[in-house]
């Protein structure tokens, strides 16, 4: 039969066959091939004996959190408690769009903001719109956004990514904590990623994250993956403009003039030297 995977724990695959949910194992040759199965794979299982035969072509995976075959990623970023963390977003955002799935940043907490924190986050959320990407504050803004589509929520332990997914649908249930004052940081409440079927949209909660890594992303995958500092590359002196010590520097005349966020382009310049 064929499926979808929803869920991983321990080794032991749920899938989705038409509506019908089965339990497997992969087969040893997955192990020989260091292959493993993950969350939003299309698979051929053997549902008499519960064992997954085949993985069917990924259009795309992420390696942390583990999914794949994913439209759509909502890094749920929190503007406060834990605070807003202009590093790790511009890492998700790079690494998300390397991988071939859309970005979309969702705020969170934004109610805790006193008014001069909120005409703060407000450029912030303005800058990434002028850029390119998606951005939601709202629940029903978010859902019309990702309506229909597979979607991974991601972004920093704490963030509330299952507390959006209780928003979404009560009936989730899903385990939700309280941030640690003295770390500053959530805690790992959801333990494995799971696909919830919510009115046709297919949505993955998933382990929370402090760190993450470009893996085997090269300064230049970097560069390209950076919308504002890919979409001004055709407006440098050289093609190949690493916009670091070059001269003729689109980039970074834009930066001294103010249409380049700084905090960007610091943390592009820390991805880069890494």
């Amino acid at each position: 039969m064929k499926g979808t995977i929803i869920k991983n724990i321990s080794n032991d695959y749920t899938i989705d066959a038409n509506g019908k949910l089965y339990i497997c194992k992969p087969r040893g040759k997955f192990r020989v091939n260091n292959l493993t199965p993950l969350v939003g794979d299309h698979v051929i299982f053997d549902d008499k004996n519960n064992y997954i035969l085949e993985i069917e072509k990924r259009k795309n995976e992420l390696i942390r959190p583990s999914i794949a075959n994913i439209d759509i990623a909502v890094i749920v970023t929190s503007a406060k408690h834990p605070d807003f963390d202009t590093h790790l977003l511009d890492k998700t955002l790079t690494i998300i769009s390397y991988n071939n799935v859309t970005p979309i940043i969702y705020f969170t907490k934004l109610d805790l903001l006193n008014d001069d924190e909120k005409s703060n986050i407000n450029k912030y959320i303005e800058y990434y719109q002028k850029i390119g990407y998606t951005t939601a504050t709202k629940v029903d803004e978010l859902m019309s956004i990702i309506k229909g589509k597979t979607v991974v929520f991601t972004g920093q332990s704490g963030a509330g990514k299952s507390t959006l997914l209780n928003k979404i649908n009560p009936e989730l249930k899903l385990n939700t904590d309280q941030i640690s004052l003295a770390l500053g940081r959530g805690k790992h409440t959801t333990r494995h990623t799971e696909l919830f079927d919510i009115n046709g949209t297919l949505i993955a909660d998933s382990p929370g994250f402090s760190k993450i890594d470009f893996f085997e992303m090269t300064p230049i995958d970097i560069r390209d993956n950076m919308k504002d500092m890919f979409d001004n590359l055709d407006k440098c002196k050289y093609d190949d403009c690493m916009h670091i010590s070059e001269d003729g520097c689109y980039v970074k005349e834009q930066l001294k003039n103010g249409n380049i966020l700084e905090s960007r382009y610091n943390n592009y310049r820390i991805f880069i030297n890494r």
